[in-house]
């Protein structure tokens, strides 16, 4: 007998939790014990009035946007209807069934005003790092450096050409920031060279064609990673040129040091971090082991020697050329004193041109030149170190271990979707780089440390 489905009948009493509807293998159960907010209002407490009516719940608002970032939502208004209608949702962010859901502007609101004048993301991203660090996540003795183009959330048309400087009508957030960081030198005083082009709608974005697709507006967001686990002990926002990312590298590194007591005993990181004051920094300010390689032009095509060619003199400081004859950075006395080393901290080393015209290898060697010159970094100690790590096998499994940092920008940007920016201005970069970066090592803890009773994934 076929049964027949009886009208719903409105109960007067329900049992019901929400706790025996969330599976016990969801990501955000795993998540969970590892978010502890129990400091957040003792940290916002100077940013509240005493007066007025009731805000809402900072922890409602913080736990929304760990869902947010953690599962790819990038709209808040999205977000606001999905913690509505998912149950496992409104369990994480503690609200019953009835709970209400604050609108999608508090969000901005807070983030414009209290969480940024408390600096409320970064204090949480170090939490991350610290809870990685007391569940054995981190080793300290390698750490990994990269940088990642994000799209700047701007239209390409509305720009202007970078000579002509941002016009005087120009208002707005965005461009008060980019105002504020003109000398910052993540920003506008990483580089002399002028843009090609300037966003009206965000100024502090950068004009880049680095990929292979139509150039586009970005910023870089920077990872300092620790290599046994991948777990990021460091982030920060810059624009997108080397130097800016350079000392990004340097910031973090110091800042890490300052703020968990790190020190790794070995960087790794690609050729944009390996220029000569840079491995200077590295080897005799930090004591860190540059597996990088050596950003080096010395190279020759027309089959001339090239400066390999020539052995270096400790103790004389001069360089000995094929031919046995020397090269010297002073080849007479001045009156007036000079530096050896110029602007860039290079120091020239010359042949003697008498030596030159005599020599039968000059066709090999200098055929253009009265005399063969050579050039040498003040920091030429730490590019030898580099050179000669460059050479053994520890190098080697540093270079497979640093596809760990562009691994973490692919799950940046395919799984938590963070491809194009939602917020502009630096700060706005700022924002979401610590929130993504907090929600990446989030799930490395969920997935380093599953739930009692569940096999890791």
């Amino acid at each position: 007998m076929m049964g027949e489905r009886t009208v719903m009948q409105e109960a007067l009493f329900y049992s019901f939790r929400i706790e025996d509807y969330v599976p016990q293998d969801h990501l955000l159960r795993s998540i969970d014990r590892f978010v502890d907010l129990s400091g957040i209002r003792e940290h916002l407490k100077p940013f509240y009035s005493s007066t007025g009516r009731p805000s809402i719940d900072p922890e409602l608002m913080i736990r929304m946007l760990i869902i947010g970032y953690c599962m790819g939502i990038r709209s808040e208004r999205r977000l606001c209807e999905e913690v509505h209608l998912n149950l496992a949702y409104r369990w994480f962010c503690r609200l019953d069934l009835d709970g209400a859901m604050p609108d999608h502007s508090t969000f901005s609101k807070n983030r414009h005003g209290r969480f940024r004048d408390s600096d409320l993301l970064r204090k949480l991203f170090e939490m991350t790092v610290e809870r990685c660090m007391a569940e054995g996540l981190v080793g300290a003795e390698g750490f990994a450096v990269d940088a990642s183009l994000i799209r700047a959330d701007v239209h390409r048309q509305r720009s202007v050409p970078g000579e002509q400087g941002l016009p005087p009508e120009a208002a707005g957030r965005a461009v008060a920031e980019y105002l504020e960081v003109l000398d910052d030198a993540a920003f506008g005083g990483a580089t002399p060279v002028q843009p090609k082009r300037i966003n009206l709608t965000d100024p502090a974005s950068r004009w880049t064609a680095a990929t292979r697709e139509a150039a586009f507006y970005s910023y870089s967001t920077n990872y300092l990673i620790d290599l046994d686990h991948a777990v990021i002990v460091d982030v920060e926002a810059t624009t997108s040129v080397r130097q800016a990312e350079v000392t990004a590298q340097r910031r973090m590194i110091e800042r890490t040091q300052e703020r968990f007591g790190l020190w790794p005993e070995r960087l790794v990181a690609d050729t944009a971090y390996g220029s000569a004051p840079n491995l200077g920094w590295l080897v005799e300010d930090r004591g860190i082991e540059p597996h990088i390689p050596v950003f080096d032009k010395s190279g020759r095509k027309d089959d001339t020697f090239e400066r390999s060619a020539f052995a270096y003199d400790q103790e004389d400081d001069s360089y000995i050329c094929p031919g046995g004859k020397r090269l010297r950075s002073t080849n007479r006395n001045f009156k007036t004193p000079r530096p050896l080393a110029n602007a860039d901290g290079f120091i020239r080393y010359r042949a003697s041109q008498k030596d030159c015209q005599a020599c039968q290898l000059r066709q090999r060697c200098t055929p253009n030149m009265v005399a063969r010159k050579i050039m040498r970094s003040v920091h030429e100690g730490a590019r030898d170190m580099a050179r000669a790590i460059a050479t053994t096998d520890a190098y080697l499994v540093s270079r497979r271990q640093r596809k760990k940092v562009e691994m973490l920008f692919a799950h940046l940007k395919r799984i938590l979707k963070l491809d194009r920016l939602r917020l502009r201005g630096p700060n706005g970069a700022k924002d979401e780089f610590h929130l993504a970066a907090m929600a990446q090592n989030l799930r490395k803890m969920a997935k380093m440390r599953p739930m009692p009773g569940l096999e890791p994934a």
